[in-house]
């Protein structure tokens, strides 16, 4: 390919010069019309307050309450022409009010700037996501409630290492993600209570000569009282930040499942099987069921991650107060919002879906010695043998199974008073798998009471 027919491919679109450059890189609209609904709903809450303060009449407000429905109803039904050379969602729908209803339109903007109006839709719009991703993550929590309460018998290896360590239920396993999920949920809602501070009416960053009522705009809009700092209430992206870690950690959280799942599929584990609607085929094997919504929670987290980094990265040199770099905070904020709601959704789908294959599960439990700990604890509460004896004495009996090729249980009392003359046969009470489980009574611990007592628990909250 020539040089001049790759930039007619890549590059042609600015072949006009620097002005079509210029228009090209500073345009928001082709992302920020996202906002077009927290855009409107600011705007009707100013011009209230602009009429109640006195600064514009009751009829103006009243013709800029009806056009402002008028453009969110072409917005809805997609009959809105979004401008470029408009560059932003404010600069669109403030034209298209002037233009519907004349000058009335032109004094809207009276006491606020495009700084305070966009830090203003970012919150909003953030703030309404966290209520969206709230529900979402609430909904996968109830899954796996279910699942728990299902299977809170269902024995299963606990892996350290991805090593068999001890034996758990599988009730057990799904609890420990609704925890994870549940400390996702309490991250956004101190997000939310943290960033529901209005900055409108901070004006361009110094505050207005007009006598607005900030306190009135903030009541109107939900938010709990007016920032207190025009300079922070413009400059700030903090909030959305900490969104996007929100967002990032609970995204890990469902990429770490959807590992497991990704694990548990594979008929070498055949720990769970999930149906064709959370897996496709091979195009050429025909024997394959890949768990591709899986692969895809887990892959799709590195861009939630990415929406972070590039947010603190954009943030990191700039000064007080607002530069046009602070522009290119929003898409990743969308894209991590909405990536979210996907995975959460997958999530929640493929729990319920998924059929434990509790068979495998209790065999494989017994696997790799799983119930070693509780033979040292047996040493240690029966025979009052320290601790580090009974693990000693343990790995002994351990080595001499491995050796015969049994599991512990299968060797003999004679063969274990051998090493230790003192133990009895109520040894053997101790070394199957669900007398492992029962025996893990702490607080938090594995045994089947506790995880169907917190099923109840946790699905009683979530109802």
């Amino acid at each position: 390919m020539s040089s001049s027919s790759a930039n007619q491919q890549w590059g042609g679109r600015f072949a006009e010069g620097p002005s079509a450059i210029m228009a090209a890189i500073n345009a928001s609209i082709g992302f920020d019309r996202k906002m077009w609904r927290q855009d409107i709903q600011g705007s009707l809450a100013h011009a209230a307050m602009l009429k109640h303060v006195g600064i514009i009449s009751a009829e103006d407000e009243a013709a800029i309450r009806a056009g402002l429905g008028k453009i969110a109803a072409r917005i809805e039904a997609g009959d809105f022409p979004f401008d470029d050379a408009l560059e932003d969602i404010h600069m669109n729908i403030e034209a298209r009010l002037t233009e519907t209803i004349g000058e009335a339109g032109k004094r809207l903007h009276t006491g606020r700037s495009r700084n305070d109006q966009v830090a203003l839709d970012v919150r909003l719009w953030v703030r309404d996501a966290i209520d969206g991703l709230s529900g979402q993550i609430t909904d996968v929590m109830r899954a796996l409630v279910a699942r728990a309460e299902e299977h809170a018998g269902s024995v299963m290896p606990g892996f350290t290492h991805l090593q068999p360590a001890q034996p758990v239920t599988f009730g057990h396993h799904m609890l420990a993600y609704v925890e994870m999920l549940s400390r996702d949920l309490s991250r956004l809602a101190d997000c939310r209570a943290r960033l529901n501070e209005s900055p409108l009416g901070a004006a361009a960053l110094a505050g207005t000569g007009f006598a607005i009522d900030r306190h009135m705009t903030a009541k109107a809009l939900g938010f709990d009282r007016p920032m207190r700092n025009s300079l922070d209430a413009v400059a700030s992206r903090d909030f959305a930040a900490e969104f996007l870690f929100c967002c990032a950690m609970c995204s890990v959280h469902l990429s770490r499942l959807a590992e497991e799942i990704v694990i548990w599929t594979n008929p070498y584990f055949g720990f769970v099987k999930l149906s064709d609607a959370f897996t496709t085929g091979s195009s050429i094997m025909p024997q394959k069921r890949n768990p591709d919504a899986a692969e895809l929670v887990r892959g799709k987290t590195g861009r939630v991650i990415g929406a972070l980094m590039g947010l603190m990265t954009v943030m990191k040199g700039l000064a007080l107060t607002y530069f046009k770099d602070m522009q290119e905070d929003k898409e990743g904020i969308f894209d991590a919002a909405e990536t979210l709601t996907l995975t959460l959704a997958a999530t929640a789908g493929m729990v319920r879906d998924m059929k434990p294959q509790t068979e495998r599960l209790a065999a494989a439990a017994g696997a790799g010695f799983s119930t070693a700990t509780d033979l040292a604890d047996w040493l240690v509460r029966s025979l009052k043998m320290p601790f580090r004896d009974a693990h000693h004495v343990t790995g002994t009996l351990v080595a001499k199974a491995e050796a015969r090729g049994v599991d512990l249980s299968g060797l003999t009392l004679a063969e274990m008073q051998a090493l230790e003359p003192r133990i009895t046969q109520g040894v053997f009470d101790v070394l199957t798998v669900e007398a492992s489980v029962r025996s893990r009574i702490s607080y938090g611990g594995t045994a089947p009471a506790n995880v169907a007592a917190m099923a109840a628990e946790w699905k009683a909250k979530l109802a």
